[in-house]
């Protein structure tokens, strides 16, 4: 009889999939957490005294469940057989080549994840994109695997909220959980199995749920509204340049109603 009650794979042990994954075993401890990457020496790094990457608290969080139910290895077709959850946390480089080259995200290394997930897989799955992809890679993935398996597959979509620095914070304490998935009865058994697993530490109603697309086109939304934020106090920074105003004073006057708040308006770095 397993000792776990829900088995995750994480195909790619980079900053999102590392960290995620460590923070989801310390809150889980009756479900077994694998992270796997073809990269030996990545995959060793995490297994060592000195991870591949550092945030404030996640060497703590690591070492605390590393060998209990936190596991990172390159044996990525064992791990696969054995997971009712993978998430795909893979990098998604700029094209260089081809349509939207220099602007638009390569979302190859998600479709080799979904053609080695539908090659290995001997049961249905549950799959998680968490990188961040454009809207309806979920698409290119479902295509993917249903051409090269035989097997029933759920595609979720499951963004990162992250924030250099405040990794580790942003994951045990989240402003919210955004899942996405098809409006299905299957679907949504696939959604409620994710809420789940964050339900552990994540209060109910910071768990939120939407379908497939919602959820894509929600991560790139969040980012544009950042970067707006971050350009439009640029430009009221040249307008202090003209009439003797601070920025940082006009940045706390304005940050201090509540309808606008007081983050991303620092002006950057050239002001």
């Amino acid at each position: 009889m397993s000792d776990f009650d829900l088995k995750i794979c994480c195909m790619g042990a980079g900053y999102v999939g590392g960290p995620t994954m460590a923070v989801i075993a310390a809150n889980c401890p009756r479900i077994k957490v694998t992270v796997v990457d073809l990269s030996e020496k990545q995959i060793a790094a995490w297994n060592s005294g000195n991870l591949p990457i550092y945030e404030p608290g996640l060497q703590e969080v690591v070492e605390s469940v590393r060998g209990k139910n936190l596991f990172f290895s390159t044996n990525i077709n064992a791990t696969i057989l054995e997971s009712d959850i993978i998430f795909i946390s893979v990098n998604t480089p700029t094209k260089i080549s081809g349509i939207g080259a220099g602007r638009a995200a390569n979302i190859k290394n998600c479709e080799l994840c979904a053609r080695k997930i539908a090659e290995v897989a001997t049961s249905d799955k549950i799959v998680v994109e968490k990188s961040t992809v454009p809207v309806r890679t979920a698409d290119a993935v479902k295509r993917v695997l249903a051409s090269a398996s035989k097997y029933t597959f759920q595609v979720l979509s499951n963004p990162e909220f992250l924030a250099e620095g405040t990794a580790i914070d942003d994951l045990q304490n989240p402003s919210r959980v955004l899942i996405g998935g098809e409006q299905t009865d299957l679907g949504k058994a696939a959604i409620a199995t994710l809420v789940s697993v964050y339900a552990h530490w994540v209060p109910a109603d910071k768990i939120i749920t939407t379908n497939l697309w919602s959820s894509e086109l929600s991560k790139l939304v969040a980012n544009a509204y950042l970067a707006q934020r971050v350009s439009s106090i640029n430009s009221i920074t040249a307008l202090c340049e003209q009439t003797d105003a601070d920025i940082d004073e006009i940045s706390r006057a304005i940050g201090s109603d509540p309808r606008i708040g007081n983050k991303f308006l620092k002006a950057s770095v050239g002001y």
